[in-house]
């Protein structure tokens, strides 16, 4: 191979790169390494299993009782179906001043709320209630092993051994445009920019109360299934790579995509309605990496639909009726269908290695079917919702029989993979490719990185070597043909760099069984799973069980090809962190789960190796400052106000003396951001239209300097306002120290001059 050599641009970046590594090594050696902990759990950190609740203490030092503290609903039990519970919750995190989770992009940060992020909880209980299971969706990028930690510390303080890690599943949306700084394993909390305690509690308040909303709410039900196909919605991003998979079984599929979507109805006795859980193949990535906003993505813009049709006259966010559109089989699959292109030159670049003629891998991007990508998200959310409408009002088959849940941890970096009869390999320590840092036609990374990049560089190398040290031969003989770029399970400081102990989980009702997958399985690496699982269940007399992936669920793991893909070195194969055989590995431990449920011996399953609990994690690089106010003016003045008169269709924009918001994930004594009003004369009141859960509102954020920002709220009048006099309102908090004194943060909020809305001049 040629020696390569570097454009002035490229020393630079290297230099800068170099130096912003070095730096970030130092302080977290400097923060960690004298003072890290870690909770092994050994006597001082356990979870319930099926039999025995325990009585210890967890990391937040509160005392657990294997006696509930919260009361049980009563429970009839002389009916056929479920008793069924729904929640949901806010557990949006900060806003601003925080790095938002999915694309790491340096610079990519919060500055603002498109939407809210919830989370959303089912309880499902057979008829005597003598068993139970619980599946939470959220709206983040993904579960992180701490948040499932925690969440379940605090399920066992508050409920005892009735929620466990066997029998409850927390499972991320996976948009890429919620706030990061929830992890604990060190190569996330990089990419976080440190760990965030307040994005992190408030996540963990949002699914604690969404669970204990559905806990209170249980009641006698009935649960219907339905699938249909979703077009329009999907492309695969590595179609190269999933050509590597054998024709035969290639030819089994009319796709390389998996169009299914697989959705539960679920309603009372009477049939009055409660929720629906839908589960469909697509990257919540309509929101690119120039965004800035946090919102839910298209998938979230779907439950907004169905949960805005089913609760009339409620604002978003409330109402009894929950709708979610959890993940599934997403690792290869994008939701922009217009495919990749040369932005420079609008040639295709759907190639191996994604890459442009001109300008390289950067200029290779994937757009969606909209103007812009807010239009994308809504145009994508839009047709999800749609046949999840047409599924759900025509679902009629009905699940029924008993309720099990079986759940394993795994040392994933030390799994024997059996190949056949006589021939055995291993997966391997984690280890991240050179393809990882190329990123994806949804959002490419930085360097000019490249997909399929199946040799190392040696300038790469060597600066990877000066800093982290040398990965082992080991580690790379295990990993081939990936050439490494960062050997994260040989590296431990402050803390690990990823995760070796790994969730496996399966909750099955009646003739349905839900696999919880920790990371992002491609289109095919599902297949085999589901496929596998059937069969599983079928040769121990479970037969023509329905098989769902779960994505993004309790830890995350990257990504999970086949073996067949991993030999193409794309994005996803590089970040299939355990090696070539890792799908095989999960498809093992699966297997022996729907076993134990199929015979009925769950209670014979060994728990396996505990994971850790970290303390003394990486702050937050941003730090925190006092606000201040221009000279002269206080917090909420309106700096420009609104016009007095719109016409439909047009922006309403207000500008205020602003204060960080991040203060609002804190002191929570205001709900939303923002409201949009209507004056109503016959009652004299004012009525409340929109929130910033409403995806027809925007707040942004004007960071300056010194403590100094400026607030901006926009409403995007829609077709549906009706004529009259209406006034926005901003809701904030400030950070206030009188030295020496703590900080304290306080609640303030602005009612500016109303205008009027108009359909014709």
């Amino acid at each position: 191979m040629a020696k390569r050599t570097f454009s002035t641009l490229e020393i630079f970046l290297i230099f800068l790169f170099v130096l912003m590594t070095g730096i970030t090594v130092a302080l977290l050696s400097l923060l960690f390494i004298t003072s890290g902990t870690t909770e092994n759990h050994t006597g001082e950190y356990r979870f319930p299993t099926t039999q025995i609740p325990p009585a210890t203490q967890g990391p937040t030092a509160i005392q657990a009782s294997p006696t509930p503290s919260t009361p049980e609903p009563t429970l009839f039990q002389n009916f056929s179906g479920y008793h069924i519970g729904v929640g949901r919750a806010d557990c949006t995190g900060q806003v601003a001043d925080i790095i938002l989770m999915g694309y790491s992009k340096t610079g990519q940060n919060a500055r603002g709320i498109l939407t809210r992020l919830y989370s959303r909880a089912f309880i499902m209980a057979e008829p005597d209630g003598s068993s139970r299971v619980v599946f939470v969706s959220i709206e983040i990028g993904m579960v992180s092993q701490r948040l499932r930690l925690e969440v379940l510390n605090r399920l066992q303080s508050k409920y005892g051994s009735l929620y466990r890690r066997d029998n409850v599943i927390l499972s991320g949306t996976h948009t890429h445009s919620g706030p990061a700084g929830y992890f604990q394993y060190t190569t996330f909390v990089i990419a976080s920019e440190g760990f965030s305690n307040r994005t992190f509690e408030y996540m963990v308040a949002g699914i604690m109360k969404s669970i204990e909303i559905a806990h209170t709410n249980m009641k006698p039900g009935k649960i219907f299934i339905n699938k249909g196909n979703v077009d329009g919605a999907q492309i695969n991003r590595s179609p190269s790579s999933y050509l590597r998979n054998p024709q035969s079984e290639r030819a089994r599929y009319s796709s390389n995509t998996d169009k299914e979507m697989v959705l539960l109805k679920m309603v009372d006795l009477n049939g009055d309605d409660l929720g629906l859980i839908s589960w469909f193949a697509v990257h919540p990535v309509s929101m690119n990496n120039s965004n800035h906003l946090v919102n839910s993505d298209n998938v979230g813009y779907a439950s907004y639909l169905f949960e805005q049709e089913k609760n009339k006259g409620y604002l978003p966010g409330e109402g009894p009726y929950v709708a979610a559109f959890a993940s599934s089989n997403l690792g290869d699959v994008s939701p922009n269908i217009l495919g990749p292109h040369c932005i420079n030159t609008g040639e295709s670049c759907d190639n191996a290695n994604s890459t442009c003629p001109i300008g390289g891998p950067s200029m290779c991007i994937a757009m969606g079917p909209g103007q812009d990508m807010l239009d994308s998200t809504q145009i994508i959310g839009r047709i999800i919702y749609e046949k999840a409408k047409e599924l759900y009002a025509s679902a009629s088959q009905e699940v029924t029989g008993p309720l099990a849940s079986a759940h394993q941890w795994v040392n994933m970096t030390d799994v024997t993979v059996w190949l056949n009869s006589t021939h055995t390999a291993k997966t391997c320590k984690p280890a991240l490719g050179y393809s990882f840092a190329a990123g994806t036609i949804d959002g490419f990374g930085t360097l000019n990185f490249m997909q399929g990049t199946t040799v190392g560089d040696p300038s790469w190398d060597s600066i990877r070597d000066q800093i982290l040290g040398k990965p082992s031969e080991e580690i790379k003989e295990c990993q081939k043909p990936k050439p490494i770029l960062l050997h994260t399970g040989e590296l431990s400081k402050p803390h690990p760099w990823h995760p070796d102990i790994v969730d496996v989980q399966i909750i099955t009702l009646g003739f349905l069984a839900i696999t919880a997958i920790p990371g992002e399985f491609t289109t095919m690496s599902g297949r085999r799973l589901r496929e596998a699982v059937q069969e599983e269940f079928a040769t121990y007399g479970m037969l023509n069980i329905t098989v769902l992936i779960s994505g993004l669920c309790n830890v995350y793991t990257h990504y999970i090809t086949t073996y067949e893909e991993y030999q193409a070195q794309r994005y996803e194969a590089a970040s299939t962190i355990y090696g070539p055989h890792t799908l095989s590995a999960y498809i093992q431990r699966f297997r022996v789960l729907a076993k134990a449920i199929a015979t009925d011996t769950v209670a014979n399953l060994s728990s396996g190796p505990e994971p850790p609990f970290f303390k003394d994690l990486m702050a937050p690089l941003i730090p925190n400052t006092v606000d201040r106010a221009p000279v002269g003016t206080t917090f909420g003045d309106v700096l420009q106000p609104a016009n007095p008169t719109y016409r439909v269709g047009e922006v309403v924009e207000v500008t205020f003396v602003g204060a960080n918001p991040k203060n609002s994930a804190e002191n929570r004594t205001h709900q939303t951001f923002l409201t949009v009003e209507k004056y109503e004369a016959t009652s004299a009141t004012w009525q409340i239209m929109h929130n910033d859960a409403s995806w027809e509102t925007r707040f942004y954020w004007h960071k300056g300097l010194l403590g100094h920002s400026n607030a901006t709220i926009q409403w995007h009048i829609p077709d549906t306002a009706q004529p009259g006099t209406y006034r926005i309102r901003y809701f904030g908090h400030n950070r206030k120290q009188n030295s020496p004194k703590p900080a304290v943060i306080l609640s303030f909020e602005s009612t500016p001059s109303t205008f009027d809305v108009v359909t014709t001049w």
